[in-house]
């Protein structure tokens, strides 16, 4: 066999070597970044998870209406209405940090995982902002009682019951709101444990890299 041929392929495979170990090297300081990205991710659903449950507990303390006032020109009906959802408002002020540490990691999220899989946080921030506009809804809905035709009043009444589902757990497995609660937990829950689980390898980060292609 030809020694320079040896040679060249002894330097071939060299390379390919050194080539190899800085690739495998890079894939795993990449992959050990997603992992640590992921399980911080999962653990803050977790807890907003949590805190949205607690939001919607329909039950309300004496201590989260304690420093509102009725305003000026706001009448009794309208002050009643207020202090109903204040809870809502209250809990979600006191856990304002997470929800917005969320949405700023969302972005760190589509840069590193990918855009697709970061929409379970559009989905989080949108389950959120739901519950925050039908509170802020039936605060003008409730008062209201003067109404020109039955149909008009069989109308409100309707869109009253709507919005308090939205803001009030009915601790029934078909609750709207709990059922798309579950959902997005179970999409980050599945994006979230691919990551831990298949990229931290070399073998795993090619293997999901071809199912992406």
């Amino acid at each position: 066999m030809d020694i320079q041929f040896i040679k060249d392929a002894s330097v071939v495979i060299g390379l390919w070597l050194v080539f190899y170990k800085i690739a495998a090297w890079q894939i795993e300081h990449r992959g050990k970044r997603n992992i640590e990205l992921a399980e911080e991710t999962l653990a803050l659903f977790y807890e907003a998870k949590d805190i949205i449950e607690w939001l919607r507990h329909p039950i309300g303390f004496s201590d989260e209406n304690s420093s509102l006032v009725q305003g000026e020109r706001e009448n009794k009906e309208d002050f009643e209405a207020r202090k109903r959802v204040n809870f809502i408002f209250y809990r979600y002020n006191q856990n304002k940090e997470l929800f917005n540490k969320i949405h700023s990691l969302r972005y760190r999220f589509m840069a590193q995982i990918g855009k697709e899989q970061a929409k379970p946080f559009d989905e989080l921030d949108s389950l959120i902002k739901q519950i925050v506009a039908a509170a802020r809804l039936l605060i003008i809905l409730w008062p209201e009682n003067n109404f020109r035709t039955e149909d008009e009043k069989k109308k409100h009444y309707e869109q009253i019951k709507r919005n308090e589902k939205i803001i009030w757990d009915s601790f029934s497995d078909d609750d709207p709101i709990k059922l798309r609660l579950n959902e997005l937990i179970k999409n980050i829950e599945s994006v979230c444990q691919d990551v831990i689980v298949a990229k931290g390898t070399l073998s795993g980060f090619l293997n999901s890299h071809l199912k992406e292609k």
